[in-house]
């Protein structure tokens, strides 16, 4: 199945079916099949496998018979998880990491390889497709990238990697809006990022259920690996391309590593951290390097406002963005120093 959410003509949230007839509002096509089908998207986590199947069922006949259409002029679009319970963002593929390091003159960090880590971010701050307002001082090096995540959809605590693939309900493209400038200060007090990371996180288009994508499942001891391409494209310009087969750290290990001591819940968002060349941090550091080795100029590339920025990955549809100014009141780049 591949899930969205909208907001209708009476400004109510609502879970809906993609179908390629058009989008179905779930729980109206329910009232019409005598079935009680959920409202919303954290309904329908917070229902667990149960719920899922039921839905799965309801889905079958609605590709057949389809009820409960919605005129896509009268909704607006919403991310397909619009209200995480948190969302945590790992750092899974060694090449982004091992070259992002190289980069800066960096030696690869031997920690990577002994367990999963993971940031969190602000899970309301999380849009969907369309226009993404950012700030004054989010423009200078705005970032993208390029990512897969997985939402929880049955709750667990000390999950085992073997066993967490029963957790996902699904996947989404995920973009990891970055402002560097600012990330790159805050970096240097050794606490993660802040307001370099916290003011938007797009997912989109849908929220794919793990059944669509069984054919480009790996499985393995540690959790399965999934065979999906992914590609971005800057003002239609192709920028990046990767796979998320290889993930260093399997989605088994992260969702192991995050339920250690702590239960997971449905409605938790995990992503799977940036593909090999999935940002122009990297991008742009890359080619730096080798202009300077080649004696060369090297002009780097961010995003700009009217900017559109696409996120696509096989099977999970295309995630596309257009930056915009946010009203300029002030700069926190203003600041004096204390002292």
């Amino acid at each position: 199945m591949k899930l969205v959410s909208f907001r209708n003509a009476s400004g109510q949230e609502r879970l809906g079916l993609y179908l390629a007839a058009g989008i179905v509002d779930l729980a109206q096509a329910g009232q019409r099949m005598g079935l009680s089908l959920p409202r919303t998207m954290l309904d329908y986590l917070r229902g667990g496998p149960e719920l899922a199947k039921e839905v799965a069922r309801a889905a079958l006949a609605l590709e057949r018979e389809p009820v409960g259409m919605v005129d896509p002029a009268s909704i607006a679009p919403l991310a397909p998880v619009p209200h995480p319970v948190s969302v945590r963002d790992a750092y899974a593929f060694r090449q982004h990491v091992e070259t992002a390091r190289r980069n800066r003159n960096l030696e690869m960090i031997p920690e990577f390889d002994r367990f999963p880590v993971f940031y969190f971010t602000n899970h309301l701050a999380i849009v969907g497709e369309g226009e993404v307002a950012v700030e004054r001082d989010h423009l200078p090096q705005l970032d993208f990238e390029l990512e897969v995540a997985v939402v929880i959809g049955k709750p667990g605590k000390n999950i085992r990697a073997a066993e967490a693939e029963a957790h996902i309900a699904g996947f989404m493209v995920m973009n990891d809006l970055s402002a560097r400038l600012l990330q790159a200060d805050e970096m240097k007090l050794n606490l993660g990022p802040a307001k370099g990371k916290d003011f938007a996180t797009a997912l989109g288009p849908w929220l794919v259920t793990p059944d669509e994508l069984e054919s480009k499942r790996s499985a393995s001891p540690n959790g399965s690996r999934w065979s999906l391409e992914m590609r971005a494209f800057h003002n239609g310009r192709l920028v990046s391309q990767g796979n998320l087969a290889d993930m260093n750290w399997t989605f088994g290990e992260i969702i192991e590593r995050a339920s250690y001591g702590v239960q997971l819940y449905p409605g938790e968002v995990i992503g799977s951290g940036t593909v090999g060349t999935g940002c122009y941090l990297e991008l742009n550091g890359t080619g730096a390097r080798l202009a300077a080795a080649e004696g060369r100029q090297f002009s780097p590339s961010w995003l700009a406002p009217g900017d559109t920025i696409e996120l696509e990955v096989e099977g999970l549809g295309r995630l596309a963005n257009r930056i915009a100014r946010a009203p300029e009141e002030r700069s926190i780049l203003d600041r004096r120093p204390r002292g």
